[in-house]
This record gives C-alpha cells, structure tokens and sequence, in this order.
C-alpha cells in the first residue's frame, strides 16, 4: 500500500489547507442536504451513543461535531495545529477534545474506544499498515473501526505528483487479519460529496 502526499512537512501542507478546508462540501458539510446524508452515514455504522470516539486526522472536526450532537463522547487527533484549533471551535460546549498529534500514532496513551474512525486519512500516511495495528490496538474487544477512503485520481504537492487515495480491496486486503469481520459500503450517493462523483469511494466498517 502506497501513499501520498509526499510532502516534506505535512502539518505545515495541512496547517495553510486549513483556511479553506470547509469550503469544499464534504468537508464543511454547511448544506444541510450533505450534512444531514453524511449524519445518516455515521449513526448506520457507529453503535449506539454514548460511545467512545477517536477520530483520527479529524481536520476540521465536522464529522466528529456530528457524533458530539448525537451523544457519542469524541477525541480529534490532527497533526495540523491550525485544523486542530477550528475543529476546537466547532466542538467548543460538547463532549469532545482535539488534540495535536500524528494521526498514525494517535497520543492517546493506552486509552481504549469503542470506534476508531477516519476519512481520507490512510492514503497519507508513511507506514499505513504500522498505523492500521496501532488503530486495532486503540479500539476494545468487539468495537469497530471506521475507515472512510476512496480512490479519486491524482494531482501534485510541492510540485511532485501522487495518486490519491487507496482502493478498496486493498485496504480489506492489509485489515483482514487484524478483524475479526469486515464488510465495505460503497459511498457512490452524490449527497455525501455536494456533486456526482465518478470515482471510487467507500467505508470500511470492520470489528475488532
């Protein structure tokens, strides 16, 4: 499993992507239309709140609002201090934290959840499969992780090109043996992304 980007100080790359981070629609999910497609997405795959969250690479923190307004009790991890601090001010009154911290290697000490989720966070990561054992380890006997991950083309960073995303099968492929189950959802409605899509796009639920 490979990933990008290759950029030579990733919190600074996502330290200026963080002003306008929102502005795309899965992001922000200011639509109501999107947001409320992506609450339904999130209340289907997490067990009934409260439960214990940590969402790693949580940027801006709109997923993890999401779970705040619904019950569940939410730790955000981001290596961007300036992501860290917007998605502070969206949490700012709920039952959640975010703290600065390497996504791969979350500094939540022996701290157990009952859902580790993430999204579009493993095609970033130097060592994906390290951080898919430590991910495994976070999460207690017989909760789930939560990977959100697509494969939507390529582009450049600091001037050097990169494929984003993984696949599917491949991501199953280097999970399997750390699950006791797994299944893939494809995530192909529009609503979830503010447009048409015609790429691969997709959660990972899978049950530790």
């Amino acid at each position: 499993m490979t990933t990008s980007p290759l950029v030579s100080d990733p919190a600074a790359f996502w330290d200026r992507a963080a002003a306008s981070f929102d502005e795309e629609p899965d992001h922000g999910l200011r639509e109501p239309s999107v947001r409320e497609a992506w609450r339904a997405r999130l209340m289907s795959w997490l067990p009934d709140p409260p439960a214990r969250v940590l969402d790693v690479g949580c940027g801006t923190g709109s997923l993890a609002l999401l779970l705040a307004e619904e019950g569940h009790t939410v730790t955000g991890v981001d290596l961007s201090p300036r992501m860290a601090e917007l998605a502070r001010r969206k949490l700012a009154g709920r039952s959640a934290e975010v703290i600065v911290g390497d996504a791969a290697d979350p500094p939540v000490g022996e701290s157990r959840f009952d859902v580790l989720l993430c999204r579009h966070v493993v095609w970033n990561l130097a060592d994906p499969h390290a951080a898919l054992r430590r991910w495994r380890d976070l999460v207690r006997p017989g909760g789930r992780l939560v990977l959100v991950e697509g494969r939507w083309g390529t582009g450049t960073a600091e001037g050097i090109p990169w494929a984003g995303g993984v696949r599917a099968l491949t991501l199953s492929q280097a999970v399997r043996d750390l699950v006791t189950e797994l299944r893939v959802e494809p995530l192909t409605d529009p609503l979830l992304w503010g447009k048409e899509i015609d790429d691969e796009r997709y959660a990972l639920i899978a049950t530790v």
